[in-house]
């Protein structure tokens, strides 16, 4: 599809960086009301509900809810109380002390005890969880003085140690349903139970999954709701009509098509914000299997990324929502770097590198064929990889397009069953959460999610990681990464393509819902409506 044609079958707008995003408080009033089941938007239908086990966006959606950690993060991403009621950190950096709140109950109406947070996080999170090696490996002990007290000693400093406790990257589980199981194949995955204001209740696959009220929560007198409804709509033109005719009350993430975002912003009855997208700040990218010749030659991997218009991609497919991203580090997140390699779309260029690279056309111009699978989660992955597939003809590399779900996309990604894919991964307000885990060569984990999926292995890179992560001070894990995002951009493991901006769509008669850094992942536990 030629980029005229992109164009014409587009509704056009003004890019959604000109939109004002409406200010938070517009969310919040100060007399809540109880009661109402919130229609939410969820795109696309999760492979499971089991936060602690899939981390894929729709996952944290609806797994935030029934799930919950110690803490929680405000918009500057400074820690807030969730199930820690306080914690206290030792001068030397080596003692984390947590307090717990006390009359905690799991949904089963089981008490919730520190032993449920170490047997979370140095059992059950370290075997299924993509990122929990990297962040609780660095515990010495782990150690329970009393049933609302934990403490965890570091084997060495590691600054980032108390974003890790956020709900996504340490969702506690448990321990008297999952202790000596198997934990992918326990049966409580099909009715998760956790600590949050919401109860499973329902899924109805392909149609919705329902929440209910948890009338034990913690919290007196919360939360208000009386439940959350997410409607599965596969449709992208419908998802849009729910919010237009209020059938749905909110969106998030990619739920609603960019070129949709100006025409629902503008809707009376309808706010719109990129607030609390702050704690993950995610990149989008190519996914490219290292294992695989001949995307085992950087040469070749720099080619897909001077045969890319990144602009393009940004003000005609994902309509100004976000910036170009320059590496493996989001410009809004701590120790970004913008002096690196760069890669200006350059199709001449691209072409010299293949054939530098050993890859002659042939007659029919082609000079390698390449295995794209399609990211199933919503039109514009479709449409990004049609421009790519238009993108990479030009220079002689043919693409074949490979449709998935979502259950299969994440089977087939994570165990070698793939040559490309797009995929987009969230920073976690530190490189030593979110960014050193699709990179570094011990994250290299068959099966598990938002791992190194693409096998890349440099050991300078693995040690630079280590270093940034364990670095004293800003100025000494500000070089470690610097050095690294120069490497890595050289190297191309993935091809970056752009710092992603989500609009929050909220009803207007829907408060408290966006309330920090994290967002629509959040608990929604003061999320309240009109009637």
């Amino acid at each position: 599809m030629e980029r005229r044609e992109f164009l014409t079958r587009a509704v056009l707008l003004p890019v959604a960086a000109g939109l004002a995003a409406h200010p938070i408080a517009a969310f919040g009033q100060s007399t809540p009301k109880r009661g109402g089941i919130l229609n939410v938007v969820l795109q696309p239908e999760p492979p499971m509900l089991m936060l602690p086990i899939n981390q894929g966006t729709t996952t944290q959606v609806a797994g935030g809810k029934i799930f919950q950690s110690l803490l929680t993060f405000d918009f500057a991403l400074k820690p807030l109380p969730s199930l820690a009621k306080s914690w206290t950190v030792s001068p030397d950096g080596l003692t984390y002390t947590f307090k717990l709140e006390e009359n905690v109950k799991w949904h089963d109406g089981k008490p919730f005890t520190s032993a449920d947070v170490v047997f979370s996080t140095q059992v059950f999170l370290m075997d299924v969880h993509g990122r929990a090696r990297a962040n609780f490996g660095r515990v010495a002990s782990a150690e329970t003085p009393d049933a609302h007290t934990v403490v965890y000693k570091l084997k060495e400093p590691f600054g980032p140690f108390l974003h890790a406790f956020e709900v996504s990257s340490a969702p506690l589980v448990p321990k008297h349903i999952y202790e000596n199981t198997d934990f992918r194949a326990n049966p409580a995955n099909n009715a998760p139970i956790g600590t949050g204001p919401f109860k499973f209740k329902s899924w109805t696959r392909g149609s919705n999954i329902e929440l209910v009220r948890n009338e034990n929560y913690w919290k007196p007198g919360l939360p208000y709701l009386d439940g959350i409804s997410f409607r599965i709509i596969p449709d992208a033109s419908l998802r849009a009509v729910a919010l237009e005719t209020g059938q749905a009350h909110a969106s998030q993430f990619d739920a609603v098509e960019p070129f949709e975002v100006q025409r629902l912003a503008a809707l009376p009855h309808m706010t719109m914000t990129t607030k609390g997208y702050e704690f993950v700040s995610p990149i989008m990218w190519i996914d490219i299997n290292n294992r695989r010749a001949p995307l085992n030659d950087k040469r070749v991997r720099q080619a897909f990324l001077h045969a890319l218009d990144r602009d393009f991609i940004l003000k005609s497919l994902f309509f100004g929502m976000g910036k170009v991203a320059t590496g493996p580090i989001a410009s809004t997140t701590r120790f970004y770097d913008a002096n690196v390699p760069k890669y200006p779309f350059d199709p001449a260029k691209a072409e010299a590198l293949l054939e530098a690279a050993g890859h002659k056309k042939g007659a029919d111009g082609v000079r390698l064929k390449v295995k794209c699978m399609v990211l199933p989660y919503g039109e514009v992955w479709q449409r990004l990889a049609e421009y790519t597939r238009q993108a990479f003809a030009k220079v002689g590399i043919q693409l074949t397009l490979e449709s998935t779900d979502v259950a299969g996309f994440w089977k087939k990604s994570t165990e070698d069953d793939y040559e490309i894919t797009f995929n987009y991964l969230s920073q976690f307000a530190d490189p030593a959460l979110g960014v050193s885990r699709a990179y570094i060569s011990t994250n290299i984990r068959r099966g598990v999610p938002s791992t190194n999926i693409g096998a890349y292995t440099n050991p300078k890179v693995d040690e630079l990681f280590e270093k940034g992560a364990k670095g004293i001070t800003d100025a000494e894990r500000q070089a470690a990464y610097s050095e690294v995002q120069k490497i890595l951009v050289e190297d191309v493991p993935v091809a970056w393509i752009l710092e992603m901006a989500w609009p929050n769509f909220v009803n207007k008669k829907v408060h408290d819902v966006i309330t920090t850094g994290i967002g629509p992942v959040e608990s929604y536990d003061r999320a309240w409506m009109e009637s």
